[in-house]
């Protein structure tokens, strides 16, 4: 699968290895080796390339945005909820290795592992041939994406922050209750405290689970 990919890519990798490792989720990598032949390293600073590309033509594309407007499209076109969607389609899924008992478990379909093997591509991208390739991917495939809000987003945390704030009652506070499952696929619950009311929200990191407790905790807002 990993040639459709390379096609939709628009990039053939001249080291095949390194387009595999990129595509080796931790659950497929070699205990022997400390798992370094899986994708976290490369998705570690595929990461930090997506960041470099996207400010980039945030900058070009809205050239009268204040930086901090500038820095909440950065935030949500960089996010797992925007990645994830935009990994699918490009036929993450198919594909990554992973190991056939966990391939029946749905793994390959979980946005943090889609989103983590298109981070890790993007690395993969930059080690071999700089940055160039990685930009035109990201201009390619985030192209709808970034004409999708005409305003800045702004995430459910900081609409939280934001609303209490607005009204003197302090911070927003999150408390960690629980993590379950295996490690390679974890479910986090948090909840939210704020105005002496708490939600619940779960998610596939802390980040997430925090997100979703704050737009649980906002839907109970009366308009």
């Amino acid at each position: 699968m990993s040639e459709a990919l390379q096609e939709r890519l628009g990039y053939r990798f001249r080291d095949p290895a390194l387009l595999a490792q990129a595509l080796t989720h931790r659950s497929a990598a070699d205990p022997r080796r400390r798992m370094l032949d899986s994708n976290e390293r490369l998705e570690f600073l595929g990461d930090r390339v997506l960041g470099l590309c996207m400010a980039e033509w945030l900058a070009e594309r809205f050239p009268q945005e204040r930086e901090g407007d500038l820095g909440k499209r950065l935030a949500s076109l960089c996010s797992q909820d925007v990645i994830a969607p935009i990994a699918e389609a490009m036929g993450f899924a198919e594909a990554l290795r992973v190991p056939a008992s966990e391939g029946r478990t749905g793994l390959r379909a979980r946005a943090t592992v889609l989103a983590d093997a298109l981070e890790a591509v993007l690395g993969a991208l930059y080690v071999e041939a700089g940055l160039e390739p990685a930009k035109r991917v990201v201009r390619k495939e985030w192209a709808a994406a970034i004409e999708a809000d005409a305003k800045p987003p702004v995430s459910p945390k900081n609409r939280l922050q934001e609303w209490t704030l607005g009204r003197g009652l302090g911070l927003p506070e999150y408390q960690h209750v629980s993590a379950k499952g295996p490690s390679h696929a974890p479910v986090f619950v948090v909840t939210v405290t704020a105005a002496g009311r708490a939600a619940q929200g779960m998610g596939e990191n802390k980040r997430a689970a925090e997100q979703a407790a704050a737009e649980a905790w906002l839907a109970g807002v009366t308009p």
